[in-house]
C-alpha cells in the first residue's frame, strides 16, 4: 500500500486529534538511540499520512512528523542517568513532573484519543479518573508497578493496551485480557528499502544498543569463529561492556562503525549479506530485524522471544546462545528468493499495517468514553 493509499482508505473515517506521550529516557530523533524512540518516530510519521493531527509530547530536541510539545527540559538520561539512578525517588519524581505537565496539557487540549508510549504506569490510572480514551503499547515485558497498573485496567475498553509480539501475551496474564490486543510495530518501508547488490560480497551486518543484552560480543566470536567480516553500528550504552567485552574482539575484519543514522544506516543495512540478531533477553518485538526484512536482506537470529515470530521463512533461527551454530549460519548466510524478505514486511510490519490496527483501538476506545454528567 502506497503512502497516498494509507491515506485515501483512512480519511475514510473522520481524523482524529491524537496525543502521542513519548518515552523520555532519551529524544526522539535520529540517531534514534533505541526501538521506543524509533517507533515513536514511525508512530507519529504513520499517523500524520494517515491526515491524523498528531502532537507529540516528549522530551526536549526531540524532532518528529508531529507538533512537538516539551515536558522537559533534556531527556532524564542526561539529568539523571538510568544506570545510576534506577529506582530513585529522583528518577521517579523527574518523569512524574514531566508527565504530569503532558497530561495537564492534554486534558485542556481538545484531543480525541492518547496514545502512551511510555513506561510511566501513573499514565494508566490518570486516563480513567478523567475519562480520556487512551491507547497504551507495551513495549517491554511487565514489571511490578506496570503489571499492577494493567490489572487494575483490565477488560476496560477506555484504556486497550497493545504488544508487539505474539510471544508477550501470556508475560502479562495467564487468561486472555478483552483489552489486551496484538499489534505489530510498523516501519518506513518507503525509507527501508532495497537496493542493488554489490558485486563484492558484503560484510554481514549488526546493529543495535552495545550492551550486554543485546549478545554484541557473541556476534563477534560467531564471525571470528566463521572468518567472515562483520560491521557493528549503534550507540554504546554499557562502556564497560564494551571496553571489556566487544573492543577486543574487533579488527580489520570485524569493525564498529559508530553510531549511525539515516541514509548511512539504511545503506549499510540494504547491502549487507544478512543482518545478525544476537540477543541475550527475550526480544518483545526486533525492530531492527523489520528493517533488514523490508530492505530484502536474511536475518540471521538468536531464537529468543519475538525474534521467531518476526523472522518466519526469511532467515536462520539459532538456539539461543550457541555460538558455535551462529558461525555456522554466518558462514553460510540464507539465500532467499528477490522480493521474499521484502513482501513480508510489507505484509505485517509496515506503517499501514501498524496504523490500521491502532486506529481501530482509538475508535473503540472513544467509543467507550463516558459521556459528561450535565448539571441542572
Amino acid at each position: 500500500m502506497t503512502t497516498d493509499t494509507l491515506t485515501r482508505a483512512m480519511m475514510a473515517e473522520p481524523a482524529l486529534r491524537v496525543a502521542v506521550i513519548g518515552h523520555i529516557r532519551f529524544a526522539v530523533a535520529e540517531p534514534f538511540q533505541g526501538g521506543m524512540e524509533a517507533h515513536c518516530a514511525s508512530l507519529c510519521r504513520g499517523l500524520a499520512m494517515a491526515g491524523h493531527d498528531v502532537t507529540l509530547f516528549a522530551a526536549g530536541g526531540s524532532r518528529a512528523d508531529a507538533a512537538i510539545v516539551p515536558i522537559c527540559n533534556q531527556p532524564y538520561e542526561h539529568a539523571l542517568p538510568w544506570a545510576r539512578w534506577r529506582g530513585t525517588p529522583q528518577l521517579e519524581e523527574y518523569q512524574r513532573c514531566a508527565f504530569r505537565r503532558a497530561w495537564d496539557a492534554i486534558r485542556s487540549g481538545g484531543f480525541d484519543v492518547v496514545h502512551n508510549n511510555t513506561l510511566f504506569p501513573d499514565l494508566i490510572d490518570w486516563a480513567a479518573r478523567d475519562n480520556i480514551p487512551m491507547l497504551t503499547s507495551q513495549h517491554v515485558p511487565p514489571f511490578g508497578k506496570m503489571r499492577d497498573a494493567v490489572r487494575q485496567a483490565e477488560g476496560d475498553p477506555l484504556r486497550p493496551m497493545t504488544v508487539t509480539s505474539a510471544s508477550q501475551l501470556p508475560l502479562w496474564s495467564d487468561r486472555s485480557m478483552a483489552n489486551m490486543h496484538l499489534v505489530y510495530n510498523g516501519i518506513d518501508t518507503a525509507l527501508w528499502h532495497p537496493v542493488a547488490t554489490p558485486r563484492v560480497p558484503p560484510p554481514l551486518f549488526w546493529s543495535g544498543r552495545i550492551t550486554h543484552n543485546k549478545g554484541t560480543a557473541m556476534a563477534l566470536q560467531a564471525a571470528r569463529l566463521a572468518g567472515v567480516a562483520l560491521d557493528l553500528a549503534g550507540t554504546i550504552e554499557d562502556e564497560t561492556y564494551f571496553a571489556c567485552e566487544v573492543e577486543p574482539l574487533l579488527d580489520p575484519l570485524r569493525r564498529y562503525l559508530g553510531h549511525l543514522s539515516g541514509e548511512r544506516l539504511h545503506r549499510k543495512m540494504a547491502r549487507a549479506r544478512a543482518l545478525v540478531v544476537t540477543p541475550a533477553w527475550d526480544e518483545p518485538f526486533g525492530l531492527v530485524a523489520a528493517e533488514a526484512l523490508s530492505c530484502d536482506v536474511p536475518v540471521i537470529a538468536f531464537g529468543r522471544g519475538a525474534l521467531r515470530e518476526v523472522v518466519g521463512p526469511c532467515g536462520a533461527i539459532i538456539a539461543a546462545g550457541d555460538v558455535a551454530a551462529l558461525a555456522e549460519a554466518m558462514r553460510n548466510p540464507p539465500q532467499l528468493a528477490p522480493g521474499h524478505a521484502r513482501a513480508r514486511a510489507e505484509a505485517l510490519f509496515s506503517l499501514p499495517a501498524m496504523i490500521a490496527g491502532y486506529e481501530a483501538l482509538y475508535r473503540s476506545a472513544i467509543n467507550a468514553a463516558q459521556p459528561l454528567e450535565v448539571v441542572a
